[in-house]
């Protein structure tokens, strides 16, 4: 299976843990059906609808509400620390979740008695506790965007809104950030650097650049990172290898925009929606297939 763990925008909603499906534009897990606005509920979105075309394992997900106060958070973290051993993923990803720094080591040494041991994605708050937590090069990919890149390349901020000033006006320096956050450790194997050029990065090398079709107005839609955390989540189960599914998750991710021909009043459901053409599209151009 897939794993993916995440939040949901409403704090009266209950931890919750099942196989996940989308119906009528809403995620549907036990008895609850979700809105697919942006957040985790974009990201399962999207990898459903990619597995709708690719095919592949069924998505298993984690939920709860947390509205930033943290309380649904430090649950969902103690349910993954006593339980996560009992099942078998072959890609795990953490979405958005509280950073937590004693919670986060507690659910990674769980994580990493399971045998066998799954690919590890991390984005959002969950990628801030690993960078805070010294365990980065733990994960297989981050998913930054280039404000996000800056915390991970800042050594010392402890999160991301004490990242120091002379660092963050340095954003347009994207290589010496990269270089910075594996110079100390602060990165994954693998990065997937989110922006108006996609960058993927193996070892502090940046092995490619997707910086087309481009569609600006892409810029104003809520979500868009989060479809393509979900893109990659399924595509690094398709038997490719990490840097060619971070490719084509970006390809893809793009494409989508493209034909949802976005407008002040798209969602990002508009673009989950296109995404079985996107997938057909870039894998009818001989790109290597699933």
């Amino acid at each position: 299976m897939l794993g993916i763990v995440g939040t949901v925008p409403d704090r009266r909603f209950p931890l919750v843990h099942d196989r996940v499906f989308l119906k009528d534009d809403h995620l549907v897990i036990n008895d609850f059906k979700i809105p697919v606005n942006r957040g985790t509920p974009a990201l399962i979105a999207a990898a459903l609808k990619a597995r709708e075309i690719i095919g592949g394992p069924e998505i298993y997900a984690f939920l709860v509400g947390d509205i930033g106060e943290g309380h649904g958070s430090r649950l969902l973290y103690q349910f993954l620390e006593r339980h996560l051993s009992e099942f078998n993923f072959e890609v795990l990803t953490f979405h958005y979740l509280q950073p937590d720094v004693d919670w986060h080591n507690k659910v990674l040494f769980t994580i990493e008695a399971m045998n066998p041991s799954p690919l590890l994605i991390a984005d959002a708050g969950f990628m801030y506790a690993a960078k805070m937590s010294g365990q980065a090069s733990c994960y297989d990919i981050f998913t930054p965007d280039v404000g996000e890149l800056t915390f991970l390349a800042d050594e010392m901020a402890p999160h991301p809104f004490y990242t120091r000033g002379f660092i963050l006006h340095r954003a347009d320096e994207i290589p010496d950030l990269i270089s910075q956050a594996y110079h100390y450790q602060n990165a994954a194997k693998y990065l997937l650097v989110k922006g108006k050029s996609d960058m993927i990065v193996r070892g502090s090398q940046i092995v490619e650049t997707v910086n087309s079709p481009c569609c600006e107005a892409m810029e104003a839609i809520g979500g868009t990172g989060d479809t393509l955390t979900g893109l990659l989540t399924v595509l690094c189960k398709s038997g490719i290898e990490l840097s060619e599914a971070a490719r084509d998750a970006a390809l893809i991710n793009r494409w989508s925009g493209c034909y949802a021909k976005p407008n002040p009043a798209t969602q990002v459901i508009d673009l989950v929606d296109t995404i079985p053409r996107a997938i057909k599209n870039i894998y009818s151009k001989n790109l290597k297939s699933s």
